[in-house]
């Protein structure tokens, strides 16, 4: 597009420069012309005077010398003979034949004929006898073509700028035409390959401006259904594994025999196959980050419901709980259903990593920018708490797909906080998860970007845990 808005506006502005120079440069020529012989007819009428006056020659040799034409051998004077009384006088250099002369004198009208390196002007002027005498001024080719050449290499000039600035200008319509299109198709191709944040910058000429737009509509779109997806592989987990474990654990009681053995055998199959099913899920999961809605969810809420529920597995396994923080609203900008999911993973693994009668705690914190969720146990702890954040590691534990931390991180990171793992003061492992208050992640925040006031309350060399709350409560 952008070389054919060129080539357009080449072959116009040719045109247009074509259509008025060579035109122009003929009226400058015929000026040219013009100006030599109106000057050739001002130097013949200077000795038109002395003409009328006298036909000697000697006083016409010395008018025609005291001209500028005559002065430089171009003026020539004929007067014809009187009969037998008067000879006809010749002054100066005759040039034009006898044919063109006798013409003048026939008809007394100024004539021009050509001759060699020029013309001549024939100026006919009456004498008192009644004859016709012709003052010849000869006009060479130098003085008809004076400043021609010159105005014609200035036209030539001034049509190669014009022709040179137009397509100056046509590319730079044309760049402001094609970038524009470039772009969109550029982002199209990096939609497809996968990558979701490719968005067009809404500007250009107006069609290109609503492609744009629509263009980052439909992948707005795309997000979100993907989005959607990525929230239903999340309330997966929530549903077939919160329950499998209580089905683990209830078959772990069943004691022995036969009938017990198969059970947990097929419990521990069905436990192998939703796991593969949970890695196939998070493997097509696209690499995108969908925004929370605006309105957020109360954590005190959803800490009390879910520990409504692993309380009673607690009791049955002789657990201790303890939960603390949850006796007010705590908002904070997370999908309600992704903050279940993301408490159900951490207190599954510490039913599915610790033994029996191992006690843990769940405390909520809130603060000016931040609402921090400790998730803490009195197990052995976790040996490389690097690999175990490390998004896709499965092998941070026996038995793990590594889901349950992706999906706990991925709470935190939508809102500017993270998740860290540390030692507890019930001994074993601390999972801290740091949700921000202070609005979504800009674009240019990596991560593990700290929010304003991180560290606030940290204890010396701690794991991060703030000051216990008086609204602890043993379960």
């Amino acid at each position: 597009m952008r070389w054919a808005l060129i080539k357009v506006s080449l072959a116009v502005t040719v045109m247009v420069v074509v259509a008025f120079a060579f035109p122009l440069g003929l009226v400058i020529k015929e000026m040219a012309r013009d100006r030599a012989f109106t000057n050739a007819e001002r130097q013949a009428a200077a000795i038109g005077p002395t003409l009328s006056i006298t036909t000697d020659r000697a006083e016409l040799e010395r008018a025609v010398a005291s001209t500028q034409a005559g002065a430089d051998g171009r003026m020539a004077v004929h007067v014809p003979a009187a009969g037998e009384e008067e000879a006809a006088v010749e002054i100066g250099t005759r040039r034009a034949g006898s044919a063109e002369l006798e013409t003048v004198r026939r008809t007394p009208r100024a004539a021009t004929a050509e001759v060699a390196g020029g013309s001549v002007l024939l100026q006919p002027t009456a004498l008192g006898s009644g004859r016709i005498a012709i003052v010849e001024i000869y006009v060479p080719e130098d003085e008809v073509t004076n400043g021609v050449t010159t105005a014609w290499l200035v036209l030539a000039g001034v049509g190669v700028a014009l022709i040179v600035g137009s397509v100056a200008v046509a590319d730079r319509l044309g760049v402001r035409m094609v970038e524009p299109a470039r772009r969109l198709a550029g982002a199209a191709h990096a939609l497809g390959e996968g990558k979701l944040g490719a968005r067009v910058p809404e500007e250009g000429p107006v069609e290109l401006h609503s492609a744009a737009v629509a263009f980052n509509a439909m992948a707005d779109q795309v997000v979100q259904l993907l989005a959607n997806e990525r929230e239903l592989a999340a309330d997966l987990s929530h549903r077939l594994r919160t329950p499998l474990t209580v089905l683990r654990l209830n078959a772990a009681s069943l004691g022995e025999g036969p009938a017990a053995d198969q059970t947990r055998s097929a419990v521990a199959q069905l436990e192998r196959e939703v796991d593969t099913i949970i890695r196939t899920a998070r493997e097509a999961k696209p690499q995108t980050v969908a925004a929370g809605p605006a309105g957020g969810c109360d954590v005190s809420e959803v800490v009390r419901e879910r520990m409504d529920f692993w309380s009673a597995l607690a009791e049955d396994e002789d657990r201790t709980v303890r939960v603390a923080g949850i006796g007010r609203p705590v908002r904070a900008p997370v999908v309600r259903t992704e903050l279940a999911a993301a408490l159900d993973a951490l207190l599954g693994n510490v039913f599915r990593h610790t033994p029996e009668g191992t006690a843990f705690s769940v405390d909520v914190h809130n603060g000016e920018d931040a609402v921090i969720v400790l998730v803490s146990d009195a197990g052995s702890g976790i040996a490389d708490p690097e690999a175990a954040l490390a998004r896709g590691n499965s092998g941070a534990r026996e038995g793990s797909t590594g889901l349950g931390l992706d999906i706990v991180r991925r709470v935190a990171e939508s809102t500017g906080g993270d998740v860290r793992i540390g030692r507890s003061v019930l001994g074993g492992t601390e999972i801290r998860i740091w949700i921000g208050l202070d609005g979504w992640r800009s674009p240019d925040q990596g991560r593990g970007h700290r929010p304003r006031g991180r560290g606030r309350g940290r204890r010396p060399g701690g794991t991060g845990r703030g000051p216990r709350t008086s609204e602890g409560a043993e379960v």
